[in-house]
């Protein structure tokens, strides 16, 4: 139990202290991480743990989407593709289907990748 609290207060003091960009970088590993719980949940049948898992990824891509600066011409492009993944992450909730699953995965893999390069230039 002591080392479950400790070891959210070092996830909570991480976040805290983390910077815009290290944040974006969190979410996006977060969402990957709940995306491929999903796709293993699939393949193993459990249903309910996939549909959690997948509607985490949804909620977490909602939450970039809803931060974008629509002053930013980047934002047009960035709401499009959440707009995209969000989709396919109802998709493959609805149908279980892993290959629309592992799509959402690989585009968020990449823009998470994309930003974390971006990014190096902002520290």
């Amino acid at each position: 139990m002591v080392n479950q609290h400790a070891y959210q207060q070092y996830q909570q003091n991480a976040v805290n202290s983390a910077t815009p960009v290290q944040l974006t970088l969190m979410l996006y590993n977060g969402a990957i991480k709940f995306a491929r719980q999903g796709l293993t949940a699939i393949e193993d049948g459990r249903i309910e743990d996939a549909h959690n898992s997948v509607i985490r990824v949804q909620e977490i891509v909602h939450y970039l989407q809803s931060t974008l600066d629509p002053d930013q011409e980047i934002s047009g492009n960035l709401a499009a593709l959440y707009t995209y993944i969000t989709e396919q992450l109802i998709q493959a909730n609805l149908k279980k289907d892993p290959a629309v699953l592992q799509e959402a995965v690989d585009m968020l893999e990449e823009l998470r990748d994309t930003w974390g390069q971006a990014s190096q230039g902002l520290k």
